[in-house]
């Protein structure tokens, strides 16, 4: 015997009993874009390895540890995209979206990253992104936060999610503050777990992100960001969070939150839950104004955000149960000879006249009680039966499945009418 071929590990099939999910809450999404005024985009999932080195950073732990990247048959070395800004820019750059016009972009779709794969996280997930470009103000860091904060309110998870909120600064004011942590770190090099050593010659500022204990005392007495930032970042801050709390967004200002990527400057967020056991984040991001020139273009600008679906869909289930749907409205039962053919073409009269209406076709036979048990099975309101008599007088027996009521014979030509009037539908 063969041996079975079963998934790459941490690559997750998404079966049909999940994918109704997936889809609303990706209905959700575009439409909250459409009412934003947002466009896709459609990017790549394959790009040129240096793209992520020169835009995440060489020393980011995505870069060193964690990007699938491997040499095509002509040498050059390409990389499954570990996150979807850098995609977006080089995008933009290419095709000259960025040049003396502002942007307001999204998409979704897979990443991957070499992690050890756990509930909510896999090497294989899917992100919807939004990056905006051209706007300097404080305005547009402010809508994204506006905008996830409606999407929370849409999907009922408000009460689950917390803001957190920091800014950077800019790169200058970084560097002073990264110099002075460094110095400050290096007298308790020895009490550092073994992450943060490394990270102290390669990317001090993720040491804030650190969840050992000990790392933790000592980061109490470190110095802080925010002594570090002159006026024009704090009036940017300053001015992002007078809209929120006009808005009467609740958020808590987390001085140590860095992000895990080099390009961020000034704003930087996340929503965070603790309804998946530890705190986790749901969605995260910031403003990048020098990525666009990093890469090779103009100084421009820009802000976005990205959501894991897996950990948002995980978040829903967690807060409002699991959910199941049910597949059709409508079971069409065909039970003798000479049936199969006409209870097609009724489910096809159907969904001309009711194009919402889902109409499921039993197909390949089967008794009149195994057909019953399927129709039940598919959660539908009705069960139309078409015997060999309902297919010689033109006529339909319904069934109603929800309900206790009668059972009643319609003619086929009455049916759309009598779906149409039923609320249930």
């Amino acid at each position: 015997m063969s041996q079975k071929i079963t998934a790459i590990r941490g690559f997750n099939d998404i079966l049909p009993a999940e994918t109704g999910r997936w889809a609303e809450v990706e209905a959700v999404l575009r439409d909250l874009m459409r009412a934003y005024g947002y466009h896709e985009i459609r990017l790549p999932i394959v790009e040129s390895t240096p793209l992520f080195a020169r835009a995440i950073g060489e020393v980011t732990d995505i870069v060193e540890k964690e990007m699938y990247s491997f040499n095509d048959r002509g040498g050059e070395s390409l990389t499954l995209r570990p996150e979807g800004t850098a995609c977006c820019v080089r995008a933009c750059l290419e095709h000259g979206l960025t040049y003396n016009q502002t942007q307001r972009l999204w998409y979704t779709g897979p990443m991957f990253r070499y992690e050890r794969p756990q509930k909510g996280r896999y090497r294989q997930f899917h992100q919807f992104g939004v990056e905006t470009f051209g706007m300097t103000g404080p305005d547009i860091d402010a809508e994204l936060i506006l905008m996830t904060a409606r999407l929370w309110r849409v999907l009922g998870l408000s009460e689950a999610v917390t803001l957190e909120l920091n800014t950077l600064g800019e790169a200058h004011e970084r560097a002073a503050f990264r110099a002075a942590l460094v110095a400050y770190l290096e007298g308790h090099r020895t009490q550092l777990d073994d992450d943060s050593q490394r990270r102290l010659t390669t990317n001090p500022l993720r040491i804030l992100d650190s969840k050992d204990a000990g790392t933790r005392a000592i980061l109490a007495d470190a110095p802080r960001l925010p002594d570090f930032l002159e006026a024009d970042s704090r009036a940017h801050f300053d001015a992002l969070c007078a809209v929120l709390d006009g808005a009467g967004i609740a958020y808590r200002l987390n001085p140590d939150l860095v992000r895990g990527l080099d390009y961020y400057n000034k704003t930087v967020f996340e929503w965070v839950t603790t309804a998946l056991g530890a705190q986790g984040t749901v969605c995260a991001g910031g403003r990048y104004d020098g990525l666009v020139e990093q890469l090779g273009g103009q100084a421009t600008p820009a802000v976005g955000f990205a959501i894991g679906l897996e950990r948002l869909l995980l978040l829903q289930a967690a807060v409002q149960g699991e959910q199941t749907d049910s597949e059709a409205d409508v079971f069409v039962a065909a039970v003798g000879e000479g049936t199969a053919g006409p209870a097609l073409l009724l489910a096809e009269q159907l969904r001309d006249a009711l194009p919402d209406l889902r109409v499921l076709v039993n197909c390949g036979g089967g008794s009149f009680k195994s057909q019953f048990k399927k129709a039940d099975k598919s959660g539908a309101h009705f069960a139309l039966v078409l015997g060999e008599d309902e297919v010689k007088n033109g006529t339909v027996s319904v069934k109603w499945l929800r309900e206790p009521r009668e059972q009643q014979v319609l003619a086929q030509t009455a049916m759309a009418e009598f779906l149409k009037t039923q609320h249930a539908l």
